[in-house]
């Protein structure tokens, strides 16, 4: 949102000499005689702002405004009363201002971008995108000052539409910004995730000046995670998100002072974890179960919830289920880590990574003397901050450390799992999901955005060749259901061989799998809660073995649920053993039988085990503080190599094999050796 307006010379002012109440009155009562123009006025409140007492700026405004209603500069200063009252919480106040500022100066932008945020606010989004839309229309002249208020106006529009999910509007809006200005990466994370979400494809073209280069530079992680199957690529993408956008170091007016792990507090360890997803969420129904069955003899939990209010049944349980509760929502990062360091955190667990609502800036500040990524995000955080990454054999192999910046520390199986989850009692017939009788249903629940071009072009090459079957889908927005209906008929398959499920609570949602014969998992990006519900409620999932940590889960956990011949290692088997299972739907009564036979006993479903090896895992990490030998990130060469990667054809990784793959970076090593000398990538491959 654009600022207060600030009086020339005044920036460095200091906070004064006088305590600021006493200021306050001395100027309240300048006003009342008429002795305090404009100037003074912004002076004056600057002033009160910067001496710690903000609330005080209100009532001069308020009382300059009531005795100067003529002068030809009203609007600044009734601008800046408005943002004194957004910044006190007085929403419904600073709205009303605003929209006289708006009245009084229809040209002045900055005001309707202001009253546009603060109707966002209170949940007014049609009037929020009105006042936005008010903005990008009515520009005379795209020029200086004027550019900068369209480009910030579309940018509010698309980040408002992407969340009511008008995802066509908002990439729209987003393009538009972008053409304006081309360096916003946080705009060509949103249109990449929007152009995903819609399942466009070709995803990744030139957007005005904005080559596809600089579009793939600038995807988000997790985007990323589901566009290529490129290790390296995807490390050295996290790496640069993390410098842009969290930073590698902190002011050190912020840092906290520096930890001695070997003075932590006597009795089990404190183990902190953050998280926004502690309710109904992915995340949050996963965990619950993790939180209840910590050994409180080995570990004290404290959970840090950063996500939206919520009052769901899994908010509560997870509540119920840990020792602490804080909830940090409107608490700054330096306070949130001053907090958990005054809570003597031992090992504080990043159950968000690089995803919506994550506080990383929180790890960036070390508050405690261990920090772990775990769960919440599949892949590396490639930070200075995070010590250790959480996987298991089939994610993480040996072989494929060099794709993670942490240091590697192994569950039995990554994935937690909720035994206690709630199906709901009353079982949906075919007829009810709009499923056909007798058909083979292929099924694949996932989010539209993990759907690439070619596994779409797969799955309609599976269609083709079993007869009579379909494909389950969970919908999205109309028009992306219709773009993939389009799709499937330009591949020689019938539109309505899709059907899409729509979204449901998650008891209901589980209690509608067993309609599902095979689930079809996505690639690069697989299942991971998804594919653990449908094996849950006893249905196979057929899966890709990928390169990267978010092409692995999968594989993982349908090995962990004991059906690990459900796995392939070529698009060309999937696509075979797909039709296979589905030529002969009898030959998957067997796995079926297993995962439900196995369910309480598998791998996939122990989670006290899991719980217990987690609990050994934290006891080597604070032994390993102890001894002051904890892991250093491997960060090395990885702006080298996101140039790099940014060349590539990355949708197309997943065509080489190992060999060829691990060839095209050892060219790049070399030759990044022979021009910057030394081994500037050594650490890599």
């Amino acid at each position: 949102m654009a600022g207060t307006i600030m009086a020339a010379g005044q920036a460095d002012t200091p906070a004064g000499t006088h305590p600021m109440a006493e200021l306050h009155e001395r100027e309240l009562a300048r006003i009342r005689s008429g002795q305090l123009d404009l100037a003074g006025l912004i002076h004056v409140t600057e002033t009160l702002k910067q001496g710690g007492r903000p609330e005080l700026a209100i009532e001069p405004y308020k009382s300059w405004i009531a005795l100067n209603p003529d002068h030809p500069l009203l609007y600044a200063a009734m601008f800046n009363y408005g943002m004194a009252l957004s910044d006190q919480k007085d929403v419904t106040g600073a709205v009303n201002v605003l929209r006289e500022t708006v009245r009084l100066k229809p040209d002045f932008y900055a005001a309707q971008i202001n009253l546009g945020s603060a109707l966002e606010r209170l949940g007014q989004v049609g009037a929020a995108v009105t006042a936005w839309n008010g903005v990008s229309t009515a520009l005379p002249a795209l020029t200086g000052e004027n550019l900068n208020f369209k480009t910030i106006a579309l940018k509010q529009l698309g980040r408002v539409l992407e969340t009511s999910n008008s995802d066509a509007l908002a990439e729209d809006s987003l393009r538009q910004s972008l053409e304006l200005n081309p360096h916003q990466p946080d705009v060509i994370q949103h249109w990449i995730a929007l152009r995903q979400r819609q399942c466009k494809w070709p995803l990744v073209e030139d957007v005005g000046q904005v080559k596809k280069a600089e579009i793939v530079a600038g995807i988000s992680p997790l985007s990323a995670a589901c566009y290529t199957d490129d290790p390296v690529f995807l490390l050295a993408n996290s790496h640069r998100y993390c410098r842009t956008s969290i930073g590698l170091s902190v002011d050190p007016a912020e840092a906290l002072p520096p930890l001695d792990p070997r003075q932590r507090r006597p009795g089990p360890l404190r183990i902190g974890y953050v998280s926004s997803d502690f309710r109904e969420h992915a995340v949050g129904f996963s965990m619950t179960e993790v939180m209840e069955q910590h050994d409180r003899t080995v570990c004290e939990v404290f959970a840090y919830y950063c996500g939206v209010p919520a009052a769901d049944a899994t908010h509560q349980r997870t509540k119920a289920a840990v020792d602490h509760w804080h909830d940090l929502t409107g608490i700054s990062d330096p306070d949130a880590a001053r907090l958990i360091r005054a809570h003597g955190i031992d090992i504080l667990v990043d159950l968000n990574g690089y995803t919506k609502d994550a506080r990383t800036r929180v790890f960036a500040l070390r508050p405690a003397p261990v920090s772990v990524n775990w769960f919440g995000f599949p892949g590396t955080m490639a930070s200075p901050f995070h010590h250790y990454l959480v996987a298991d054999e089939t994610i993480l192999p040996r072989e494929l450390e060099y794709t993670v910046s942490e240091s590697v520390l192994r569950l039995p199986c990554y994935q937690p799992n909720d035994r206690r989850r709630t199906v709901a009692a009353e079982r949906p017939s075919r007829a009810d999901l709009g499923l056909p009788e007798g058909a083979f249903v292929y099924c694949s629940l996932n989010g539209m955005q993990k759907i690439t071009e070619r596994v779409f072009s797969r799955w309609m090459a599976i269609l083709a060749d079993v007869p009579g079957s379909v494909l389950w889908l969970l919908a999205g927005t109309e028009e992306a259901n219709e773009r993939l209906r389009q799709a499937a008929a330009a591949r020689g398959v019938a539109p309505e061989r899709l059907v899409f499920a729509d979204k449901r609570a998650n008891p209901h949602h589980l209690a509608r799998y067993p309609q599902a014969d095979l689930f079809l998992d996505t690639f690069p990006y697989g299942s991971h809660t998804t594919a653990a519900d449908a094996l849950w409620m006893g249905v196979p999932v057929l899966t890709l073995l990928g390169r990267s940590f978010a092409a692995r889960v999968c594989a993982s956990l349908v090995r962990a649920a004991g059906i690990g011949e459900t796995v392939c290692t070529t698009g060309e088997d999937y696509v075979a053993r797909a039709v296979a299972y589905g030529r002969d739907p009898a030959s998957l009564r067997p796995l079926r039988e297993r995962l439900l036979a196995g369910r309480d006993t598998c791998l996939l479903f122990d989670t006290p085990l899991l719980v217990r090896r987690l609990e050994g895992l934290y006891g080597q990490m604070a032994q390993a503080a102890a001894n002051d030998v904890l892991p250093v990130p491997r960060l090395r060469g990885l702006d080298l190599a996101h140039e790099f990667g940014t060349g590539l054809a990355l949708a197309d990784s997943e065509t080489l094999d190992d060999a060829a793959y691990r060839a095209l970076y050892g060219r790049h090593l070399r030759e990044t050796a022979a021009v910057y000398g030394g081994d500037a990538l050594a650490d890599m491959l």
